[in-house]
């Protein structure tokens, strides 16, 4: 009797689980289609563009809703990437030593010494997405892992560059995106994933993996309109 307690208890927590799962893929999947929606139409375009910021905000919400068992290792590695991630385009901006030589327009939002705060946050977007899809589905070595993260995010920052700069998110010196830009996402993406293989914390999302995909999907699509 107990053992049969037992196993609908976890039924039911597996359950709940899977719908949770469902809504919150339903919401990546809506909004990023009502995002190309009105990206595309003149009629409300530059309203999008200024919900922007807060359309990181939401998709942050949902994957750390998302995440199994949130507890302090996680919650640091979030704020690391953060971190991490604002520090690396600072150097770029004001340095140029990172990227190449390139400057921050209006549309990611709020700004401190030149570098929009939702730009911590896109990092940590793309890297734990990037990190559990990887770890889910492909190699089973870290350097592995490691490495082929780092070229699917070189391949994705292919795809946001163009739209970025006709968006305003930013804009590159010479209106040219130089091939330093994706080396150095390359080597900042491969030391984030590995601090993502370091940190200790439970990576079994299929949330993740299907807001990295709608990233690549969005980006593609928005080349075409």
């Amino acid at each position: 009797m107990e053992r049969q307690k037992s196993m609908n208890t976890m039924q039911q927590a597996r359950n709940k689980l899977a719908a949770k799962n469902t809504l919150l893929i339903a919401i990546i999947i809506l909004f990023h289609f009502v995002g190309l929606i009105g990206l595309s139409s003149s009629l409300t375009h530059d309203v999008f563009i200024q919900i922007v910021p807060f359309h990181l905000l939401l998709m942050l919400g949902v994957i750390v809703y998302s995440h199994h068992h949130l507890n302090q290792n996680f919650l640091f590695f979030a704020a690391f990437i953060y971190v991490l991630g604002f520090y690396a385009e600072w150097v770029g901006v004001h340095t140029g030593l990172l990227f190449g030589n390139y400057a921050y327009g209006e549309t990611l939002g709020l700004k401190l010494f030149d570098i929009p705060l939702m730009i911590g946050v896109n990092w940590f977007l793309l890297i734990y997405a990037t990190g559990v899809s990887i770890q889910r589905y492909m190699f089973k070595t870290v350097l592995g892992r490691v490495i082929a993260g780092s070229f699917v995010l070189v391949i994705l920052d292919f795809l946001i560059e163009p739209v970025a700069v006709e968006f305003d998110q930013w804009h590159w010196e010479g209106y040219r995106i130089p091939f330093s830009n994706y080396v150095c996402w390359f080597f900042v993406s491969a030391i984030m994933l590995y601090m993502f293989e370091k940190f200790k914390f439970s990576r079994q999302s299929i949330v993740a993996p299907v807001f990295l995909l709608t990233q690549f999907i969005f980006f593609v699509v928005l080349h075409w309109i």
